[in-house]
């Protein structure tokens, strides 16, 4: 609680110390308390009223400037007034000496830092000089004010090396972080030219392969042609999507923006079953329960490809088999069930095989389960609940 206390009241004191009218508070207080000590002064040594208004005067000339100048102006000003006040009058008020501190301070802060250090110099040979008595009040304030006013200019002139030193600093963190980020961006480009590149060929390349299958053997039955057209315009919308996702990649070219596309959603599940129907020429059902709504981007994103990914398995592991599509929407989550009526799971999972793994970052990531293994009866399942918006991770 003390921390907080103290930290709250250095921030409203510096709130206070840089405002626009604190050189106009602080002036006239420091004025008002110099006209009044020195006619005190006067008053006690009983000398003429003359002399009184002129110390006055001189004790105003040491005090208000900083109240309507410039701290250069202000400074120049106090600092002469000073002088003149100590070297034939040898008068100098408290509020003299904390004024000229202030005006040192404030020009070695916000003007030029060679100015303060020269309006520090001339009170050392003053306070040498003796030209008041070390015993009085007007030379024990001499003293101080050739001590403390190269101080309080070296303080102003830190102070602002300071400043500029963390400004230079937040410039060059910024300018370093748009470089790591320009970094990043071409390097994400030339990975995503390169998969491009690779990919893109051999994808291509399938696609010709069936298509010149289909067209150039001779007494191929209608069935075998309908699978190597299947091959193709699966192999074509394979590349088309790749396209779409590296696009996202590739922002070095404005040329892809116009080709993306929205990522695929559940709307799209009666076309992927029709695409897997067509493919394994096996039957694929889609069930559908509870009242229907839109989702979050993001998970019917990830719905889409764990449903894409368990059909592209069943074609693999289990060929011929039929698969169920369920889909059942709750108030608050959506639940995914996809079946077949294969032979099941495998003794040994496949070497290298990343679709399951894969299923389950994609449900993990929108803050969802995915289970896998042996359906009840025979084949395999993969089950999985997700929230009705998404909850990613870190």
């Amino acid at each position: 609680m003390d921390e907080h206390r103290w930290g709250g009241r250095a921030e409203w004191g510096r709130r206070i110390g840089v405002g626009p009218r604190t050189p106009v508070v602080a002036g006239t207080v420091l004025a008002l308390l110099a006209v009044t000590e020195s006619f005190a002064r006067t008053a006690d040594s009983g000398v003429t009223v003359r002399f009184g208004l002129l110390i006055g005067l001189l004790a105003l000339a040491t005090t208000l400037p900083p109240a309507f100048l410039s701290p250069a102006a202000a400074a120049a000003s106090v600092t002469a007034a000073t002088v003149l006040s100590l070297a034939p009058f040898h008068s100098l008020t408290v509020a003299g000496l904390c004024a000229q501190l202030i005006v040192l301070h404030r020009l070695g802060r916000a003007g030029s830092p060679r100015s303060a250090a020269l309006l520090a110099m001339p009170f050392l040979p003053l306070a040498l000089a003796g030209l008041a008595p070390a015993h009085s009040e007007t030379g024990v304030l001499t003293v101080l004010l050739a001590s403390l006013a190269p101080v309080a200019a070296w303080a102003g002139i830190a102070r602002r090396a300071r400043g500029e030193a963390l400004t230079h600093s937040a410039a060059h963190r910024a300018m370093t972080s748009t470089l790591l980020e320009h970094t990043a961006r071409s390097e994400r480009a030339r990975i995503a030219r390169e998969l491009h590149d690779v990919v893109a060929h051999h994808i291509s390349m399938i696609a010709v392969q069936a298509e010149t299958a289909r067209l150039t053997t001779p007494g191929m039955p209608a069935a075998g042609a309908q699978r190597l057209s299947s091959i193709g315009d699966t192999a074509r919308a394979a590349l088309t999507e790749m396209r779409r996702l590296l696009g996202v990649l590739r922002e070095d070219t404005g040329s892809d923006t116009a080709d993306r596309q929205p990522q695929p959603g559940l709307r799209q599940l009666v076309d992927l079953l029709d695409e897997a129907r067509d493919a394994s020429g096996t039957g694929t059902r889609l069930i559908v329960r509870g009242r229907q709504a839109a989702l979050d981007p993001g998970v019917e994103l990830a719905a889409y490809r764990i449903v894409q990914e368990a059909l592209t398995n069943a074609r693999r592991h289990a060929p011929g088999a039929a698969v169920d599509v369920e889909l059942h929407y709750t108030a608050g989550t959506l639940a995914l069930r996809i079946r077949d009526n294969g032979p099941g799971p495998p003794p040994a999972p496949p070497a290298g095989g990343h679709g399951l793994s894969g299923m389950r970052e994609r449900a993990a990531a929108v803050g969802g389960d995915l289970r896998t293994g042996p359906a009840p009866g025979g084949g395999f399942l993969v089950e999985t609940v997700l929230p009705t918006h998404a909850e990613t991770t870190g």
